[in-house]
């Protein structure tokens, strides 16, 4: 029941911006794993879900905001594998699509003030301690387990690359990716676009997950401002990217991440003849969100 495989296709991105720099630049398709359990977050939550059923955990425990992608792939992942699922949702009692979805996937929402929000473990223990049901999930996912699902995307590709570019918030899906380099003796260099301001603590955290020590780029310069925060220049980009290329992209993760690679190529720092892979994070969602900031 629990033994399954992820796959997502590689797709070539034609835009002239990146082809004039005599550059081939792919697009791994994680948004197409599954309309809700999109993205990395599927792949976080395998070996998590794995652990879970060998323990025999019944109800899956985690945290996240009001617009996270994290609680609905977690509450759809449950609700799929006949788990009990709850979620502390970061700050006071409101509404949004995503948790409208979760709420349909059967999820139970607990609101927490931003305070107690930062001691998870404390809360898990206040709350279900003594459930022994209950299984503890990270917010994100993150941890070595979410690592280990992650690091099976090097597995999957069929092309070889230089250069592979990733969007981080928790740096977990990173840290996959450079283990999978090391696995799967995949010669790309792993570029690290943290979507967070003041991110330098990623690099030691990336760095706790990994199985060896391993060389990889870290761009800390295009978080606009922080999380979820955005531009014009970054809406603009967002909107162009789909517009050109029919694939569908948001300004937190995915689109932070493809601005800086674009930049990044633009200012030449990646070498003519490059092959690079651009993983595309799913969590599409979480644009609903942000709507008014997209003028038509």
């Amino acid at each position: 029941m629990f033994q399954f495989d992820i796959y997502s296709p590689e797709e070539k991105i034609i835009l002239p911006e990146i082809e004039i720099h005599d550059i081939q630049l792919t697009l791994k398709r994680d948004d197409l794993i599954h309309p809700f359990i999109s993205g990395n977050k599927w792949r976080k939550l395998k070996y998590n879900l794995i652990k879970a059923n060998k323990e025999e955990k019944a109800h899956l425990v985690t945290f996240g905001g009001v617009w996270s992608n994290h609680l609905l792939a977690t509450a759809c992942a449950a609700a799929k594998f006949r788990f009990k699922s709850t979620a502390f949702v970061r700050g006071e009692e409101v509404s949004s699509d995503i948790l409208f979805f979760c709420r349909m996937f059967g999820m139970n929402l607990i609101f927490t003030d931003r305070e107690d929000y930062r001691e998870k473990e404390a809360l898990f223990e206040k709350y279900f301690g003594n459930d022994k049901a209950a299984f503890f999930v990270d917010e994100g996912g993150a941890g070595r387990e979410a690592a280990e699902g992650c690091s099976e995307i090097i597995r999957e590709l069929r092309g070889t690359y230089n250069h592979i570019f990733i969007a981080a918030g928790t740096g977990t899906t990173a840290a996959g990716l450079i283990n999978g380099t090391l696995t799967y003796k995949h010669p790309a260099m792993v570029h690290v676009v943290p979507v967070l301001k003041g991110a330098d603590f990623l690099k030691t955290d990336i760095r706790n997950l990994m199985l060896e020590d391993q060389d990889f780029e870290f761009h800390d310069n295009y978080h606009f401002g922080g999380y979820a925060k955005t531009n014009p220049e970054l809406i603009e980009f967002v909107k162009t990217f789909t517009t050109k290329t029919g694939i569908m992209i948001e300004p937190v993760y995915t689109g932070k991440m493809l601005f800086a690679l674009t930049d990044l190529i633009t200012k030449g720092e990646i070498k003519a003849g490059s092959k690079i892979l651009a993983i595309h994070t799913g969590g599409l969602f979480g644009i609903l969100g942000m709507k008014e900031k997209f003028k038509f």
